[in-house]
């Protein structure tokens, strides 16, 4: 009796053991690669406004992309420019282009020209203005982009915020490496409406209570009120205005509390600036968080603001994206890196002649 009860201890200790082992096999894995990813740099990329000429210039950043070995590409938005012709598309046409061909062939243009050139590399798309000029709506925006607004990764995270939103949306965050990556939709004058700003306040606080989420990206495409980009931004209606300045008091109010790293990226004015939060409203207001304008796609250049001199860092006349490094603590190095005319690929020179080329890169617009 008593070698029969040693055996079944013995039987059922040697099963135990065989379980617990093959969870470690299974689990290892997984924990190995979080671990890996914890102490690994990697990079992604930012930038918006490819309308003009982004069927030049955007093929040019999906190849610095790819050597940069980011993870994904962020377009922030105004991928044609709808209300003309855009002038590649122009110079593409064999016959004088018609303003309603235009209109209907644009966002496939853009899908072909801009964005098959990165190839397997995600991309993620923010609405601009540009996408709601007439006769675009937001519900057409939200049925062409499909592809890339429910992806398995953005429905995933959709239906674990809310089981029962199944609707597409213009707004829309996703989570990688510790990181919490929102997009808003800032594309006209009537956002953020509630259904909107209710939607991010509640990431917001599920951000401030995740351990795992160390830093939030915030990506947009006309930058939040208040800024040294002032008069082309959010703060061009009643409506922007005060929800754009909620929504950046709750990023305040969260980084004070938390400690977590805020960041917030916006296109709209075509240039480059490093610190456009700079302002005297925001010192006497909460406090200034880091913000960055990117519209240099491919859009005509505008001219720097006046206050330009309160940013970090300010150029126009350039093309380039963001590249942005997430370090082991999760804190993240952004760098401006900017296209000269020979980085355009030599079969996008080819099909747009060189002197167009040369043309978008040195007069766009007429200097």
């Amino acid at each position: 009796m008593c070698q029969k009860r040693y055996y079944f201890r013995m039987l059922a200790a040697s099963r135990a053991t065989a379980f617990r082992v093959a969870v470690f096999l299974l689990l290892t894995p997984a924990a190995l690669t979080l671990a890996a990813q914890a102490e690994e740099r990697w990079n992604f990329a930012v930038s918006g406004d490819s309308r003009n000429c982004g069927d030049v210039v955007m093929p040019a950043i999906a190849a610095g992309v790819h050597h940069d070995q980011a993870s994904f590409y962020w377009h922030l938005g105004d991928f044609r420019a709808i209300y003309d012709f855009d002038e590649d598309y122009k110079q593409q046409s064999t016959t004088p282009p018609v303003i309603i061909d235009y209109q209907q062939a644009a966002w496939n243009d853009f899908i072909q020209n801009q964005l098959v050139p990165f190839a397997d590399t995600p991309i993620y798309l923010a609405i601009g203005n540009h996408e709601l000029f007439p006769p675009k709506t937001r519900h057409d925006y939200l049925i062409q982009f499909a592809d890339w607004l429910d992806t398995p990764e953005l429905r995933r995270q959709r239906l674990k915020d809310n089981p029962t939103d199944h609707r597409l949306h213009a707004y829309y965050h996703w989570q990688r490496g510790g990181v919490d990556f929102i997009t808003l939709d800032s594309a006209s004058p009537d956002q953020f409406d509630s259904d909107q700003l209710t939607w991010f306040e509640s990431v917001l606080a599920a951000d401030q209570k995740d351990s795992s989420i160390a830093t939030i990206v915030v990506g947009m495409h006309e930058a939040l009120p208040d800024s040294i980009s002032i008069d082309h931004s959010m703060s061009n209606s009643a409506q922007g205005i005060a929800t754009g300045r909620q929504a950046y008091t709750d990023l305040i109010k969260l980084q004070q509390s938390t400690k977590k790293n805020i960041y917030i990226l916006a296109s709209h004015s075509h240039y480059f600036m490093d610190g456009t939060f700079n302002t005297e409203y925001w010192r006497n207001n909460g406090g200034v968080l880091p913000g960055w304008i990117i519209g240099t796609a491919g859009a005509v250049r505008y001219a720097l603001p006046v206050n330009a001199k309160d940013a970090k860092a300010a150029k126009t006349n350039v093309y380039g994206y963001l590249l942005a490094t997430v370090k082991p603590d999760r804190s993240i190095d952004f760098k401006f890196h900017e296209l000269q005319e020979n980085a355009v690929p030599p079969g996008v020179v080819s099909r747009f002649s060189q002197g167009f080329v040369h043309q978008c890169f040195a007069a766009n617009p007429p200097r």
